[in-house]
C-alpha cells in the first residue's frame, strides 16, 4: 500500500507551519525564568512539544488529504446455474436426473471450488441463491435468470458460466438474445432428451375467462400427437361428474395437431370448473400433459348501456358499434321522442345532442340524475346549451357566436382517471376536429380533461372530453360531434378500429363502474394459478367514511370437499392484507369478517386455483440452442456423462486469471484519531513536566 499526502495548497506551505511552531515556542521560552534551576533537556523537551504540536495545527489548516493506494487480486469466478424445472425429469432418462445427476454436479462443484470462487444458482419459475436438483419448477425462465446474474455481476471478475438446462423456456424471452448483455464464457450442459416419444398432447385451451348466464361460450382446444400414427383418443369435457362433450380423435400421422371449436352453454352462475382431458394410448411417455382445468366466471346479467339521440347521427351507430365490440356491454338505442320504457334497468346512458331546441329531454335528465345513472353527454348543434347548463354537469358553455368552432384534440398527459395504450396516446394528432360550440366554457374544480379543444393551431385549455362527478352523480361529456369521423380515421390509418374503440370502451368502463361504498371490502383475483401465492387485501372504514385498521379481519377458505382453512389479515399502515400461500387446484369459497364497534360486517365470494402444465406440454429438449448459446460466447457445451471435462476447458483458457486493481482512498487528515491523539500527547506532556517544574 502507497501512502501519500496532498493538499490543495502548495506542499512548501509546510515550511510556514514549522517556522510558526519554532516562533510561537522560541518567544513562549526564551526568557522563561521559571525553569532556570531545570537541566537542558527540560527546556528542550518542552520547546520540542510546542514545536511540534503547533506545527501540527498549523499545517492542519491546510486541509491536507492522506492518499492511499491498495492493491487488490480478484480470483476468477466461475457461476454455475441449474434448470429446476419439471421438463428434465420427464422423458427415459428420468431415473438418472433423480439419483446419478446430482452426485455428478456435486463432484464437479467440489472440483471447481479447489481453483476458482464458485457462485451457485438455480432458476425455473423464479431465480433462487441455492442450487435444486428436485426438478420441480413449473416454468423456465431463463431472462429473469439472466438478468439477476447481469445485475450481480456486471463489475466482478466473472471466468465463466455454467448452464445446466434441457434448453426448454416458456416464459420470458428467448436465452439465445437474452444472454447478449453478458460478457464471458457460457459453457453449457445439455440436460433432457431431444428424442420424440410416443405422446399425447393437450397442447392448448383457448377460452374467456367471463361469460354471461344464458350465453354459449366457445372453447377452442389444439391437440397434438407425436408417434401416434394409427392410434386414437377420446376428448372429453367434464363438469363434475356430467360429460358435457366427448370426441374420439384419430391421428392420421406420427406428427398430429387438430384444433377443435367446441361451444358450452353458461346454465349457472359463479365459478364453473370444467375439466378437458385426452384418454391415454400405449407406450405414452406422459400423461400428465393430457388434461386441463378451466374455470370460467359466469356473471349474471350484463352492463345495460341506453343510447338516446335527438334524431339519427352517424355518431351513434359509431360509439354502439364500438360498446358491442366489448362483450361486458347490452346496447340498445332509440330516438328520444319515441323512447317510453324505464330507465332503472340502464347501468349507463349516452344523451347525443340531449337537451336540444326541439326536445327539452327534462323528464328523462331529471330521471337518470334521481337514480344516480351515469351519462355521457355528447354536445353539438342541436344542443339546448341553456337547458344542458341547468342540469349542472361541472361544465357551462356560454355561447357567444352562433357559428360553431372546428376542435381538434389535445391529449392531456396529466389525466389520472384510467390510462390509454400509448399508440391511442400518438393516434391523438391525426384525429380529425369534432364540431363545438364557440363560447365561454367554465368548468367545476373537480373536473378531470382528457383532451382539450385546440382551434386552429391555437392550444386552449377549454375541454373536449371531460368527466365530473358531483355527490353520486358521475357523468361525461363530449363537447362536440363528429366523433364517427374518429372511427373512419383509425381504420384509414391502421385498417382497423382499435383506438377507437379502445377510447369509447374507457370512457364506458370508467363511468358505468359502480362505486364500492360498503364499509368492508375484500379486494381479489378470480384465479390464481397453482404456483401462485392467494394474496387478498382488505380496507375497512368508520362511520365518517374513513380507513381503520384496529379491529382483527378473519378469513374462512373452504375448499370444494368443505374442508375449512382459518386465516388473519396482517396490518399495513392503513388497511390489511394476507397471503394465503398456494393452494391446490380447485375451486375455493371463502368468507371474511370483522368486528367495527358492535357491528358485524361480513363478505363473502369465491375463486379458483387452477393446474399449470407448461412443462409437460414440450418435453423435447433443445440441444440446438444450448448449443448456439455456447458457440455465441467462445464456449462449449457437453452432456451430463462428460462433466468433468468442463474443468479442463477452464483450465485451457488464457483469459481467465486473476485480476489486480488499485483502489485510490482520500482521507482528511484532521479526521484521524492518531493526529488527535499525538497533539493531545505532546500538549498533556508540556503541561506536566511545566507543572512538575514549576512553570504555572
Amino acid at each position: 500500500m502507497k501512502i501519500n499526502i496532498v493538499s490543495d495548497y502548495p506542499l512548501w506551505f509546510s515550511i510556514f507551519c514549522l517556522g510558526l511552531g519554532a516562533l510561537y515556542a522560541f518567544i513562549l521560552y526564551r526568557k522563561e525564568t521559571q525553569f532556570v534551576d531545570a537541566s537542558k533537556w527540560i527546556k528542550r523537551i518542552l520547546f520540542g512539544a510546542r514545536f511540534l504540536a503547533v506545527s501540527i495545527i498549523a499545517f492542519l489548516l491546510l486541509s491536507p488529504l492522506i492518499k492511499s493506494i491498495s492493491k487488490n487480486v480478484e480470483p476468477p469466478l466461475i457461476i454455475f446455474a441449474q434448470d429446476n424445472s419439471q421438463s428434465i425429469k420427464i422423458g427415459k432418462d428420468s431415473a438418472f436426473y433423480k439419483t446419478e445427476y446430482p452426485k455428478k454436479v456435486n463432484d464437479l462443484l467440489e472440483k471447481l471450488k479447489s481453483e476458482y470462487q464458485i457462485a451457485t444458482y438455480s432458476f425455473g419459475e423464479k431465480f433462487n441463491d441455492k442450487i435444486a436438483t428436485n426438478f420441480n419448477d413449473k416454468q423456465t425462465d431463463f431472462d429473469q435468470f439472466l438478468d439477476e446474474i447481469q445485475n450481480r455481476f456486471s463489475n466482478r471478475n466473472v471466468g465463466a458460466m455454467i448452464i445446466a438446462s434441457d434448453g426448454i423456456y416458456n416464459r420470458g424471452e428467448n436465452p439465445y438474445y437474452s444472454c447478449e448483455k453478458l460478457g464471458f464464457p457460457i459453457y453449457t450442459i445439455a440436460l433432457g432428451d431431444t428424442n420424440i416419444n410416443k405422446d399425447v398432447i393437450l397442447s392448448r385451451v383457448n377460452y374467456n375467462r367471463v361469460t354471461y348466464l344464458g350465453n354459449s361460450f366457445p372453447l377452442e382446444i389444439i391437440v397434438d400427437a407425436h408417434k401416434c400414427q394409427g392410434a386414437n383418443t377420446d376428448l372429453t369435457i367434464t363438469k363434475g361428474s356430467e360429460v358435457v362433450f366427448s370426441k374420439t380423435i384419430n391421428f392420421s400421422n406420427n406428427s398430429y395437431s387438430q384444433t377443435i371449436n367446441v361451444l358450452l352453454d353458461a346454465k349457472k352462475s359463479g365459478i364453473q370448473h370444467y375439466r378437458i382431458s385426452l384418454s391415454p394410448i400405449n407406450g405414452e411417455i406422459s400423461t400428465s400433459n393430457n388434461f386441463q382445468d378451466v374455470f370460467i366466471d359466469v356473471v349474471d346479467g350484463k352492463e345495460k348501456i341506453l343510447i338516446l339521440s335527438n334524431s339519427p347521427h352517424p355518431d351513434v351507430s359509431a360509439i354502439k358499434s364500438a360498446l358491442e365490440n366489448n362483450n361486458n356491454y347490452e346496447v340498445e338505442t332509440a330516438i328520444a321522442s319515441d323512447f317510453n320504457k324505464s330507465l332503472a334497468s340502464y347501468n349507463m346512458i349516452v344523451l347525443h345532442q340531449l337537451p336540444s331546441e326541439s326536445n327539452s329531454a327534462l323528464q328523462i335528465i331529471s330521471e337518470i340524475k334521481r337514480l344516480n345513472i351515469p351519462t355521457l353527454f355528447i354536445i353539438g348543434t342541436q344542443t339546448d346549451l341553456n337547458g344542458f347548463n341547468n342540469f349542472k354537469t361541472g361544465l357551462n358553455i356560454s355561447v357567444t357566436k352562433q357559428n360553431p368552432n372546428e376542435a381538434g384534440s389535445i391529449l392531456n398527459n396529466e389525466f389520472a382517471l384510467f390510462t390509454l395504450s400509448e399508440e391511442t396516446k400518438r393516434f391523438t394528432d391525426y384525429f380529425p376536429p369534432l364540431i363545438s360550440p364557440f363560447g365561454n366554457y367554465k368548468t367545476t374544480p373537480s373536473a378531470n380533461f382528457l383532451y382539450f379543444q385546440k382551434i386552429g393551431s391555437v392550444s386552449t385549455r377549454q375541454p373536449l372530453i371531460m368527466f365530473n362527478q358531483s355527490n353520486d352523480f358521475k357523468c361525461g361529456i363530449i363537447a362536440g360531434e363528429g366523433i364517427w369521423k374518429w372511427k373512419l380515421i383509425n381504420f384509414a390509418q391502421n385498417n382497423n378500429f382499435n383506438i377507437f374503440n379502445e377510447i369509447v370502451s374507457k370512457i364506458a368502463q370508467f363511468l358505468s363502474v359502480k362505486v364500492d361504498k360498503s364499509f368492508f371490502r375484500v379486494i381479489h383475483k378470480n384465479n390464481f394459478f397453482e404456483n401462485e401465492s392467494v394474496k387478498f387485501d382488505a380496507e375497512v372504514y368508520n362511520e365518517t367514511y374513513e380507513l381503520i385498521n384496529n379491529p382483527e379481519v378473519n378469513l374462512v377458505i373452504s375448499n370444494s370437499e368443505n374442508k375449512s382453512f382459518n386465516y388473519s389479515f396482517s396490518k399495513t399502515s392503513n388497511a390489511y392484507t394476507l397471503d394465503a400461500g398456494s393452494l391446490p387446484v380447485g375451486e375455493y369459497r371463502f368468507q371474511a369478517q370483522v368486528k367495527v364497534g358492535e357491528k358485524i360486517y361480513k363478505k363473502a365470494g369465491s375463486f379458483s386455483v387452477s393446474a399449470l402444465n407448461l412443462e409437460s406440454i414440450n418435453t423435447v429438449a433443445d440441444h440446438q440452442l444450448l448449443y448456439k448459446i455456447s458457440k455465441k460466447h467462445n464456449a462449449e457445451m457437453v452432456f451430463p456423462k462428460e462433466m468433468e471435462r468442463i474443468l479442463e476447458l477452464l483450465r485451457k483458457r488464457d483469459d481467465i486469471k486473476s485480476v489486480s486493481y488499485s483502489q485510490k482512498i482520500l482521507n482528511e487528515m484532521i479526521n484521524l484519531y492518531w493526529v488527535f491523539f499525538l497533539i493531545l500527547i505532546l500538549l498533556s506532556t508540556e503541561w506536566f513536566l511545566r507543572k512538575r517544574f514549576g512553570g504555572y
